[in-house]
């Protein structure tokens, strides 16, 4: 799914508004939307506070409290009584609330004690198209609605938030527990410092012209499940362990093996047919009595002192790796004969950094840095929205791809394509999780998946696997190798 700019967004109301819609329908399809959701998701008895805005996203509010009003729901609207300046559409559906004497209409001032139990406040102040941070009125009321514990569900956005960009440095934003949005994600959902206000977010279909968004050009992306399908390639019946390609693990230290066995137990687990862990000698016990599947090949006592380069395979190197200086030697002596594409991950990212060695990285090949370790690699940026700039700088001038690890991992492509996904949790962050995830990727490139459709699946694949786990076992309970055996849950749910 495209990720379009604010401006994009609105040209899209305009175009689908010209082949024969007009705007008061699409508001109304939109907040029928809105509506049917809300139905589905809270009881009758439930008490909506409705926070409408002068623009079309307080027009939505509008409507949406006529249609919950119509279905038997308890609604009361708040407005600033002082600033009645509406857009022409929500000036339609704010005349047709005041007919109702059973919605009641109040001004901001008027908002005082809830019940918090039975509450429920709609955030329907200011849409997509904001580019200014919230003042007076607005911005008092949402300091308000941001002190109460009671569940809030935002319209389109939460209010105060850019759909493009960071908010100004004190700007108020809405916290929601709910973001229902209209037909496309906005970039501003998946950054930590400003995905935070959205809690969850669920994408209505209002039928906004398809054309126009085919033809939108983009750099920015949503992995969905659409584009998974396209990606996944079941086996085929008339096949042999060879025709999935051999992975090569390596990683692992002393008091560190765990983290390779985890990176070879999800390559296996991805469909790997051939698989090789390349460790020290003091984890070759453990290695094999865990993964008999995986084969061994020593490279050291405790550290890794060489990595061996075999033909037609496919290196995953660094979990577990360590910095010592032979180690160090070997991932430089590696680089330096070695041309096909690699995927890189923890430590050897962290040897790279300091070694400054990041021209040895052959063309095509994966890392998978998290926010630190990108920062050690190319340097420190002020916020998520820079990093994710300098990141598609980087894998252009190094002609690489960048699977940047944060709660939504973001895949950036030599072609400054940026693709986020939508899959994973919090359970996740915890120690060995990245390592599962070099695993999946170095398989799946074995695999002779496309090195771009490789990431995308990969994290996608790694995310839903980690969600499958904390279904069964909870977020704080769940381990990454809970992860690593719901992989095959996540292949049984893409065929089902």
């Amino acid at each position: 799914m495209k990720i379009l700019t604010a401006s994009q967004i609105k040209s899209c109301d305009i175009t689908t508004i010209e082949q024969g819609i007009s705007s008061i329908n699409l508001m109304e399809k939109a907040s029928g939307c809105c509506g049917r959701w809300i139905e589905e998701h809270f009881n009758v008895t439930d008490k909506f506070l409705i926070f409408c805005g002068t623009g079309n996203n307080g027009g939505d509010g509008f409507a949406i409290a006529r249609m919950l009003y119509e279905k038997g729901f308890d609604v009361e609207v708040y407005i600033d009584q002082e600033n009645l300046n509406f857009s022409n559409d929500a000036e339609i559906n704010f005349r047709k609330i005041k007919q109702i004497g059973g919605i009641g209409i109040h001004d901001f001032n008027d908002f005082l004690n809830i019940n918090r139990e039975k509450t429920v406040i709609i955030d329907a102040l200011f849409g997509y198209g904001l580019n200014r941070k919230l003042s007076g009125k607005n911005k008092t009321v949402v300091e308000k609605l941001n002190s109460i514990k009671v569940v809030k569900v935002s319209v389109d956005i939460p209010s105060g938030l850019y759909a493009d960009k960071l908010p100004d440095g004190d700007s108020v934003v809405i916290k929601a527990d709910f973001t229902l949005t209209f037909q496309l994600y906005k970039r501003s959902f998946f950054h930590p410092e400003t995905g935070k206000f959205c809690g969850k977010i669920t994408v209505l279909d209002i039928d906004l012209d398809k054309e126009f968004i085919e033809n939108a050009e983009t750099d920015y992306f949503v992995i969905d499940e659409d584009l998974i399908k396209n990606n996944y390639r079941p086996r085929e019946d008339f096949s042999h362990k060879g025709t999935f390609g051999k992975s090569i693990l390596v990683g692992g230290s002393y008091g560190k093996i765990g983290a390779v066995l985890m990176t070879a137990l999800s390559a296996l687990r991805t469909g790997s047919g051939l698989t090789f862990t390349m460790a020290p000698d003091c984890g070759c016990q453990i290695i094999q009595s865990q993964i008999p599947e995986a084969m061994f090949i020593g490279c050291g006592d405790k550290y890794v002192e060489r990595i061996e380069i075999q033909e037609k395979a496919v290196y995953g190197i660094g979990p577990g790796l360590g910095k010592d200086k032979k180690t160090q030697n070997a991932l430089f002596g590696f680089l330096k004969y070695y041309d096909e594409p690699v995927v890189l991950d923890a430590d050897a990212l962290n040897i790279l950094a300091q070694k400054n060695w990041l021209d040895l990285i052959p063309k095509n090949s994966v890392i998978t840095p998290h926010p630190l370790e990108f920062e050690r690699l190319f340097g420190k940026t002020n916020d998520s929205f820079e990093r994710i700039e300098l990141a598609k700088t980087k894998a252009r001038e190094l002609d690489i791809f960048i699977v940047l690890k944060d709660h939504h991992t973001a895949v950036i492509t030599p072609d400054q394509k940026v693709f986020y996904n939508i899959t994973g949790n919090s359970g996740m962050a915890k120690g060995g999780s990245g390592d599962a995830l070099t695993g999946i990727l170095t398989s799946l490139i074995s695999q002779k998946y496309d090195i771009e459709n490789a990431c995308i699946f990969a994290v996608w694949l790694h995310g839903k696997a980690g969600d499958f786990a904390a279904e069964k076992f909870s977020k704080e309970a769940m381990l990454p190798t809970d992860l690593i055996h719901e992989i095959g849950e996540v292949f049984k749910y893409l065929v089902s």
